[in-house]
């Protein structure tokens, strides 16, 4: 059984705020971040329903404690906003939109991003270019699901992208595949090929 990384504490999760309970996504994203939890991760998410909610919810059962990152939302904006039955030990309040994706971008030391929409796709599109840009001191990306592979087949058919670009994330599809992912970044700091620090910072350098 793999144990906690040594130098990772905190696992971001996006995903469909839309995702029905008990569906084949909900699901999945609680049994990953219930594993996270047993191993003894912090986990870190939107504080809204859906993916965010499946995410509390499986780290709480697998005993272990979530970071909320909400913001009020106004009422003109199609967005979930904070679902009351989401509860976290942690909230982080920001002021809009995209204070609350870079908080959570920020506290996040390997983000895990699951199926979703336009919403999910800015979060994803925010860490895949911080990490190209703090590249080999990156936050790595975990992409769940088989559907990334035509995604990021599709990027690298019809865009202009560099090498690194290409090493920054992992496509699993299972809760093992995750922790087989972390485990394999956490091998990577301890043969020094990133210089990972700590979970929060100005300017997203870890």
């Amino acid at each position: 059984m793999l144990s906690k990384a040594e130098s990772i504490h905190q696992v971001a999760i996006f995903g469909s705020s839309h995702t029905e309970e008990n569906s084949a996504l909900y699901n999945e994203a609680f049994a990953v971040c219930k594993k996270l939890a047993e191993i003894g991760y912090v986990v870190v998410d939107g504080g809204g329903p859906g993916v965010m909610m499946a995410a509390s919810l499986g780290a709480k059962a697998g005993g272990g404690k979530v970071i909320g990152v909400t913001f009020q939302a106004d009422p003109k904006m199609h967005f979930e906003g904070r679902d009351l039955r989401n509860k976290f030990d942690v909230e982080i309040k920001t002021k809009n939109y995209l204070e609350r994706t870079l908080t959570l971008l920020k506290e996040g030391q390997v983000y895990v991003i699951f199926d979703g929409g336009t919403g999910t796709i800015s979060e994803f599109g925010m860490a895949w270019g911080l990490a190209k840009l703090y590249f080999g001191h990156h936050k790595p990306l975990i992409l769940y699901g088989k559907f990334w592979e035509n995604i990021m087949q599709a990027f690298k058919d019809n865009m202009i992208l560099r090498p690194e670009e290409l090493e920054v994330y992992k496509i699993v599809e299972s809760v093992d595949g995750v922790l087989q992912a972390v485990s394999d970044f956490e091998q990577e700091l301890k043969h020094g090929q990133h210089r990972h620090v700590k979970a929060t910072t100005d300017d997203f350098s870890i």
